[in-house]
């Protein structure tokens, strides 16, 4: 069985702003069966090195840390963290596009396609 953490939110090394709260709560509703909850994370890949990843989880993993956000389960995995440390996470929607935009003070550059990032 997985031990996790769970941390409450003004102690939590991520944030998420309110609009993305409700935007993952509003995609996971569409999803059948309904999952536990969200998993953020990095992963190597891109052209700087690192990229962003969201998935939904029906479960916390070993070493994941577990926080709650007005009711939203993420869960970050140990190596995850030290990337995402002080990060925001939000949901933007614009004219030209909708989507989840991270601000990591971690980040010391970016591609020119935006989408991968070197710490």
């Amino acid at each position: 069985m997985a031990t996790t953490t769970t941390t409450p939110t003004k102690t939590a090394p991520i944030n998420m702003t309110p609009n993305a709260i409700a935007k993952v709560k509003e995609i996971m509703t569409q999803q059948n069966p309904v999952p536990a909850g969200l998993r953020v994370g990095v992963v190597g890949g891109g052209c700087s090195g690192f990229s962003y990843s969201m998935s939904f989880e029906n479960a916390a993993g070993l070493m994941d840390k577990s926080y709650d956000f007005d009711g939203l389960k993420v869960f970050v995995d140990a190596t995850s963290l030290m990337y995402l440390n002080g990060a925001q996470i939000d949901y933007i929607e614009t004219l030209e596009g909708a989507g989840f935009k991270f601000e990591n003070p971690n980040v010391k550059s970016t591609c020119g396609c935006g989408s991968s990032f070197n710490v």
